[in-house]
């Protein structure tokens, strides 16, 4: 096995309301913040909450949320413009992947004297970043503690997986009460994706027994938010539960590694502009049954953590149970089953899986894959 080398980065505080206490933590790392948002925040009456915890603690600030479709980097570089030309002492970032992803690389980057597109080549940053705070609005953000950023490049369209410094983010602030920006579609949607994030890297050639402990009990977690629990002794609240899992989940994953319906999702995203949990969801199933000819012990170890089938049944049966289970959830979620009702066709998601076979992520999945293999899987959930 790799050898295990665990830092502890960043100071992560869970619980509700804990967005209110923003100011309160923000003043550890500077005065003057950029802050990126996710604009919906605003449609939902969150926004003027979570800049009232700064300007009670006369924090400057100004406010970043002219975003397009996804984090591509024209945007990262008129986000840099403004953050240089305010001195900022770090950047807060509320909002889910693409608000994360922007902040993120204004932190790694504002030090640079070299153009944004040095790095989007393969240039690695070598100053010291400024401090980033993170307060997401999805369950599970899937590269919030991993030192990359998915970027897509303006020129091409295409997603790239940025290398940035360790330990950028110093806090994440995970309150079950910033995803009320979510339709109930949406929070579906995420909760399954979730536990699709949580699968591939259980599954991934980079697991450890660290990674699987906290692995395991994210399972565990967000099995009792999204199915309750057979007994009071848990009184959780499923929405605090789905938090708590996807804290652990976004853990394990950069602990471990994301797999093929993260990659896929992705760059199909980037392109087209289709929802990533969306898509995530849909390939789901399918990643489990390619897994169950090489995977089978550690895929009936989940199932039996989500209550899905009983102990004594047999082990192929546990795992056709797990992929018919979250079909399930599909269906009575209204999410569609099949990446065709997505309005994407058979020949625009071949160049997604071309796009997939270039990023890091592929040497990491469960079994050896190429592009052509990524089309195989596209192929099944189309």
């Amino acid at each position: 096995m790799p050898d295990f080398i665990f830092r502890i980065s960043p100071n992560i505080i869970l619980g509700s309301y804990t967005s209110a206490r923003l100011g309160q933590f923000a003043r550890d790392w500077g005065s003057r913040y950029m802050v990126v948002m996710d604009p919906v925040l605003k449609e939902v009456g969150l926004s003027d909450k979570i800049l009232q915890s700064l300007t009670d603690r006369k924090i400057n600030f100004f406010l970043f949320n002219e975003m397009p479709d996804g984090p591509d980097s024209k945007t990262v570089q008129q986000a840099l413009v403004l953050a240089k030309d305010a001195h900022i002492h770090g950047v807060i970032a509320a909002g889910g992947v693409k608000t994360i992803s922007i902040a993120k690389a204004v932190c790694a980057y504002y030090n640079e004297i070299n153009d944004l597109y040095t790095f989007m080549d393969g240039s690695l940053p070598s100053a010291a970043p400024i401090p980033l705070i993170c307060l997401p609005t999805m369950i599970c953000p899937p590269f919030l503690f991993t030192d990359s950023i998915p970027l897509i490049d303006s020129r091409s369209m295409r997603i790239k997986l940025l290398k940035v410094q360790n330990g950028l983010c110093k806090l994440a602030l995970f309150d079950p009460n910033m995803t009320v920006t979510l339709t109930e579609k949406q929070s579906a949607a995420m909760a399954i994706e979730t536990l699709c994030i949580a699968t591939e890297a259980y599954l991934s050639q980079k697991a450890t027994f660290f990674s699987d402990m906290i692995i395991e009990k994210a399972v565990e977690l967000l099995g009792y938010a999204l199915d309750g629990t057979a007994s009071l002794t848990i009184t959780t609240s499923p929405e605090v539960l789905l938090s708590q899992g996807g804290c652990m989940a976004s853990l394990g994953a950069a602990t471990s590694s994301t797999g093929a319906a993260t990659l896929l999702s992705l760059c199909i995203n980037s392109r087209y502009h289709l929802s990533r949990p969306l898509c995530s969801s849909i390939l789901f199933p399918y990643i489990i049954e390619d897994a169950a000819k090489f995977k089978t012990d550690r895929l009936v170890r989940l199932a039996k953590l989500l209550r899905i089938s009983a102990a004594t049944d047999k082990q192929e049966d546990m795992v056709s149970a797990f992929a018919e289970n979250i079909r399930q959830r599909l269906a009575k979620a209204n999410i569609p089953a099949r990446l065709k009702d997505l309005s994407v066709s058979i020949e625009q998601l071949s160049l997604s899986a071309e796009d997939a076979g270039q990023l890091d992520i592929i040497n990491t999945l469960p079994r050896s894959v190429t592009s052509d293999d990524l089309f195989d899987l596209i192929k099944l959930a189309y």
